[in-house]
């Protein structure tokens, strides 16, 4: 057995409380095999693979139970049986990276800012095969680049993190967690930021090393198509103890815990049979065919300058020349990989950033044109909800703040108390408490956040909003209520959606129409059910070939 954990318990001082983060797990990893251990948020997830690693500061955990018992392999190839919890932290260092690796869920923080991606990599390569020389180890971290889809390796090799988009970023972490070819790779979260194009060549890329090497892959996720795709056991963690445990066909297929049912039943693709069988598209608004959004021959081109001048040498066209139609009360899907444009043409849509041509004509009104002051009446009705709430919302402010200053900017409420009750009936709609009006986003959950997000932009009583991977960051069962959220307010308020997003599954759940964009340019549009069932054009083929699927 490579890996087997044994009655783990991992508690976290947390000032004169004690959090039992882990609390009594066991579970076990053979060579070559992929164990997947899914949960919500908070569920101890990554504690439990930060534990089996060893990499959480020794004066808040501690261990009151429990063994990891780790194969470990010598570099002469003897084998030899080590409890990862008893070891010296020489010993443990040793086995870290060579022998363990692992993949960080957010990897702009696990990367050194001040280093390029490349010295990063040769660091790592060279702790642990000291007799590798500088050129050798950088020609395999060019390898090991090349690998993970990083486009001009040679180049991206001397680039800094902050260079490179949250997805490069992530495909750096985990070039670097394979570059050694380690025994057991823990994997947490390492495709949430990838297309799905990029996230199916990751999981190849994974599996043939598995292949190749005999490498055992603790796999966290809360993706279960990722799950379908990649796991031979998986286990279900709630609330630092796993709930259900057996082999994917099993909880798939025959899950026994409540806990395991209601995650799967809260999947778009479970949402959508689910929907089906109880008789038909739950549509309670019918888009109206009058249009509140016509956009022709859009282009937004951004300058790259060189030299001593700053001389315009080309452009980037981030968005090519996009006709597109949004009627009232309709939702549009907008999917694409990253870089096609998708976020910049929503940010252009709401004068965000300024259109470079084209015309974005809004119930009548092209606003391009307008000044900054005859802008400020549209604002009411242009909306967005924003990919990272945390990023979007000011530390500073509290809720309460954040949702009454837009209304009293645009005039909205007699006074700060007819604003204040505003603000109330908001965040009941949201699903929030009006006690949270008084605290500030620290003090939320990623999902909460997300749902102030949207109060933010449903204050001022919006028409259309842009939601920008809205999901994307949530845990299945949060996601499926924010969903359920927003058809009910486009049902209750007639609200128009531009929905940007990379989950084909959210997709087909929430949208009316599809819009598939890529480099710039739209390559298909149309109704969704017909899109994602018989698509057209090569690419959008090609992005729905790569979505892991649950069943087939």
């Amino acid at each position: 057995m490579l890996l087997t954990v044994k009655n783990l318990k991992t508690h976290l001082d947390s000032g004169a409380e004690i959090v039992r983060a882990v609390d009594g797990i066991s579970f076990d990893i053979k060579k070559g095999e992929t164990f997947c251990l899914v949960g919500e948020s908070g569920s101890g997830k990554s504690i439990t693979a930060l534990s089996i690693i060893q990499l959480i500061p020794k004066e808040i955990c501690h261990h009151p139970e429990g063994q990891i018992w780790f194969d470990y392999r010598h570099d002469d190839g003897t084998q030899e049986q080590v409890n990862m919890l008893a070891l010296d932290d020489d010993h443990q260092s040793g086995i870290r990276g060579a022998r363990i690796a692992m993949i960080f869920q957010e990897p702009m923080t696990s990367l050194n800012p001040v280093y390029t991606i490349g010295d990063q990599i040769i660091e790592a390569l060279q702790l642990h095969w000291p007799e590798l020389d500088y050129d050798k180890a950088k020609q395999r971290a060019i390898e090991a680049l090349a690998q993970v889809q990083i486009s001009d390796p040679e180049q991206r090799v001397d680039e800094y993190p902050h260079r490179l988009s949250g997805g490069q970023r992530q495909r750096v972490m985990i070039a670097m967690a394979m570059a050694c070819e380690p025994d057991l790779l823990i994997a947490d979260e390492p495709t949430t930021a990838l297309d799905v194009t990029v996230q199916a060549e990751i999981l190849r890329l994974m599996k043939e090393l598995q292949e190749r090497k005999g490498m055992g892959i603790l796999f966290i996720t809360h993706d279960f198509g990722v799950v379908a795709k990649m796991a031979h056991k998986v286990a279900v963690m709630r609330n630092g103890v796993i709930v259900e445990a057996g082999s994917l066909q099993q909880i798939l297929k025959q899950p026994k815990h409540h806990y395991t049912q209601e995650l799967l039943a809260a999947l778009p693709e479970n949402m959508i049979r689910i929907r089906a069988e109880a008789g038909g598209k739950q549509t309670l608004v019918q888009a109206a065919n009058k249009p509140i959004l016509e956009v022709e021959n859009l282009k937004v081109h951004f300058p790259v300058k060189k030299g001593l001048w700053g001389r315009t040498a080309s452009y980037v066209k981030a968005v090519d020349g996009i006709d597109l139609t949004i009627n009232e009360g309709e939702i549009v899907a907008l999917v694409g990989e990253s870089g096609c444009g998708k976020t910049t043409l929503g940010r252009a849509l709401l004068r965000l950033i300024e259109p470079t041509a084209g015309s974005i004509c809004f119930s009548g009104t092209n606003i391009v044109p307008l000044k900054h002051r005859d802008m400020q009446p549209f604002r009411t009705h242009m909306q967005m909800i924003f990919q990272d709430p945390m990023s979007s919302l000011n530390p500073r402010l509290n809720i309460v703040t954040t949702l009454t200053e837009p209304m009293a900017v645009h005039g909205i409420g007699e006074n700060q108390e007819a604003r204040l009750d505003l603000a109330r009936q908001i965040l009941l709609r949201v699903q929030l408490s009006e006690s949270h009006l008084w605290r500030y986003p620290h003090e939320f959950s990623g999902g909460q956040r997300q749902r102030i997000g949207i109060a933010r932009a449903l204050v001022l009583n919006p028409k259309f909003i842009v939601c920008d991977e809205v999901t994307s960051a949530l845990d299945v069962s949060v996601q499926s209520e924010i969903l359920q959220m927003l058809l009910d307010l486009r049902s209750e308020r007639q609200l128009s959606l531009l929905f940007i997003t990379h989950d084909i599954g959210v997709v087909e759940y929430v949208s009316d129409r599809m819009v598939v964009m890529k480099a710039g340019k739209i390559v298909e549009q149309g109704l969704t059910d017909k899109i994602c069932h018989a698509p057209q054009e090569a690419y959008t083929q090609q992005l729905l070939a790569a979505v892991p699927r649950l069943y087939g």
